[in-house]
């Protein structure tokens, strides 16, 4: 995952889902991006997603972050990588 912007598919149990990469990074070697399911608007939602660690395939498994504490101590690593963006909890 090298290009930010990036559009990545994921598979759900509800169909199919996409969104653009805006960051990732790394805490703990745990990988975290940051997608957005729209690049057009402001007003689009944003997810921070945690890599599983139970993934033995040849594709990532990732989850949506939801441990509050976890989520803004990354929070505030993409604040810091990304300028133009305000993120809050």
């Amino acid at each position: 995952m090298e290009n930010k912007n990036e559009k990545i598919v994921f598979e759900t149990e509800d169909g199919v889902e996409e969104f653009y990469v805006l960051e990732q990074t790394m805490l703990g070697g745990i990988n975290y991006i940051l997608v957005t399911d729209d690049m057009e608007s402001e007003e689009g939602s944003f997810l921070i997603l945690k890599e599983g660690s139970d993934s033995e395939d040849d594709f990532a498994s990732y989850e949506i972050l939801e441990d509050e504490n976890e989520l803004k101590a990354v929070i505030k690593i993409f604040d810091e990588l990304l300028d133009d963006f305000d993120l809050e909890v």
